[in-house]
């Protein structure tokens, strides 16, 4: 029998993640493969309540308590590298907690594991629940990821690994500042489902406008020499469209690039692998939730 691990992190919204557990064991009730669950709590200030563990399918759950928070994309990491070295497991599925990435779609990536067993399969965004400025922001993002690095990033989180990727992935510095880039980046074995961006459950979106920002910026860093290479491409192409014709107008264009060039480089310097090697030293202690009816 194969063995998925879901992983889910997570920061204070447990009300969430308590729906999101009920919902997953429904869903995946009918599936012939053993499931559990690891949560990576990033040091929550709310106090944690008793999860109940009355599920059908869901063998047990476990959830890594963080020392300090670490925010999420390092929790990614962080799970991903614990199910890698103290689990046994075929396959991981990442996904939020906040219900964003809807449980329905698991059956969608199961199928599609089934069909593709050595492959990674990642949720492709292609409809959003978000504002029309929240929408419209992130065709941006994705715009200027792809002229800076030449790539498309359809997905955020949500997606399904076999274990030989999750070891490969693990081994890479970049997963400690953004984990899309780094399946983007490392894994090339990669299908999709079309996944359909769900609405919180309870805790409004901290996703302002700064944040989505410095998201984007962390994003397209993993790939700092593409931005590098190509930033020198576009500023020799823009001298030579300026040459006659320079002023502080048409100068700010390049103040704008550098100054991106320059936070792409000082964001990608936190890519520190000696810091994720010691990740697993942030777990405080672990909570083992066994289901007494999944024995």
């Amino acid at each position: 029998m194969k063995k998925f691990i879901i992983l889910i992190p997570l920061y204070n919204d447990w009300q969430s993640v308590s729906k999101l557990l009920t919902e997953i064991d429904l869903i995946v009730n009918n599936w012939d493969t053993s499931i559990s669950v690891v949560i990576v709590n990033d040091a929550s200030t709310e106090k944690k309540p008793d999860l109940n563990l009355k599920y059908k399918k869901i063998k047990s759950v476990k959830i890594l308590n963080m020392k300090e928070n670490r925010v999420h994309q390092r929790c990614i990491a962080t799970g991903l590298k614990y199910i890698s070295k103290k689990e046994d497991f075929d396959r991981v599925i990442v996904m939020d907690a906040d219900g964003e990435d809807r449980p329905e779609e698991l059956n969608s990536f199961f199928d599609k594991a089934k069909k593709n067993p050595n492959k990674t399969i990642t949720g492709n965004r292609f409809k959003r629940s978000e504002g029309v400025i929240f929408r419209v922001l992130y065709e941006v993002h994705k715009i200027l990821t792809l002229v800076f690095t030449g790539k498309l990033i359809k997905f955020g989180n949500f997606s399904c690994l076999p274990k030989n990727h999750v070891e490969l992935l693990i081994q890479q510095p970049y997963l400690w500042n953004s984990y899309s880039s780094a399946v983007v980046r490392t894994i090339k074995e990669r299908t999709f489902i079309a996944s359909i961006r769900g609405v919180r459950y309870v805790l409004p979106s901290k996703m302002n406008f700064t944040a989505l920002v410095f998201h984007s910026l962390t994003i397209i860093s993993v790939f700092r020499n593409a931005v590098i290479t190509r930033s020198v491409i576009f500023l020799f192409i823009y001298l030579f469209l300026i040459f006659n014709n320079f002023s502080t107008i048409t100068l700010l264009p390049i103040f704008f690039l550098t100054l991106f060039v320059f936070y792409i480089l000082k964001i990608s310097m936190r890519s520190n692998m000696k810091e994720f090697d010691k990740c697993l030293d942030n777990i405080d202690n672990i909570d083992i939730l066994n289901n007494p009816n999944r024995r």
